[in-house]
């Protein structure tokens, strides 16, 4: 079985010989409409673009990390599934009890828009900011080292980032813009939610007085994670796909 993260980048032809069922896995965002006007932002239109150079029968089924941009991935590739993409298991630890000296963690490439909502409490409450260049084992570091961790999305669209599930597994309690679609995920149940940058300083600042003032949020968070554990998702996934392909067929 072999599981492709962003399918867009597999040369056409590439699994024409491979014995062995592929699944591709969408993992960037895309127009909420087939004809790509559901929005215009120049980030979404790209990453259309480049969903149309995929060979689809590279993929016996394609998963999707949101299912309300379906729509317009069909038009290039049939979307079977729409799950947020699994939590591997090393990442899980339980709720620890929040350290005040551990500043506000954000994980993801700078933007100008994460800029605009991040940069003042940068200054206020010294949050750190991994860009790039964070491997598997120094994430694993860093989910163990920070108890609260902010997620802000790429763009100003809406959109669903996998790293809240990642957050969540680590026991963090999550900050997040509003998340679309939400995954089961309760805002201010399960996570923080914010809207703009001023919003986001207050929910600090009060969380810098009493670090505790959310803490039932953290454990139902972390809780809550338990349906995205990667050996529990995959597992699932592996065993339809073999059944259905077995009832319906391949494009491969």
């Amino acid at each position: 079985m072999v599981v492709v993260f962003r399918p867009e980048i597999v040369p056409a032809g590439a699994f024409a010989n491979l014995r062995a069922r592929t699944l591709g896995f969408l993992t960037e965002p895309l127009p909420r409409t087939a004809n790509g006007s559901g929005a215009t932002h120049e980030d979404l239109q790209r990453r259309l673009w480049e969903l149309g150079t995929v060979d689809a029968q590279n993929f016996d089924r394609i998963v999707a990390f949101d299912p309300l941009i379906a729509d317009t991935a069909d038009q290039v590739l049939p979307v079977w599934r729409a799950v947020p993409i699994p939590v591997s298991d090393r990442y899980y630890r339980p709720v620890a009890p929040p350290d005040p000296a551990s500043p506000p963690l954000f994980v993801g490439r700078s933007t100008e828009h994460r800029e605009r909502l991040l940069t003042p409490s940068k200054h206020r409450f010294d949050v750190l900011h991994l860009a790039f260049g964070v491997d598997a084992a120094r994430l694993e570091r860093l989910m163990a080292e920070h108890w609260l961790a902010i997620n802000a999305h790429n763009e100003p669209y809406p959109s669903f980032e996998n790293r809240v599930c990642l957050h969540l597994a680590a026991g963090h309690l999550v900050v997040s813009e509003p998340l679309s679609p939400t995954h089961g995920l309760e805002p201010d149940i399960d996570f923080l939610e914010f809207r703009g940058a001023e919003h986001l300083e207050r929910l600090l600042a009060a969380l810098q007085r009493d670090a505790t003032l959310w803490h039932a949020v953290r454990v139902r968070g972390r809780r809550k994670a338990e349906q995205f554990r990667a050996s529990r998702v995959y597992p699932r996934i592996v065993a339809d796909l073999l059944a259905d392909v077995q009832a319906f067929g391949s494009p491969r």
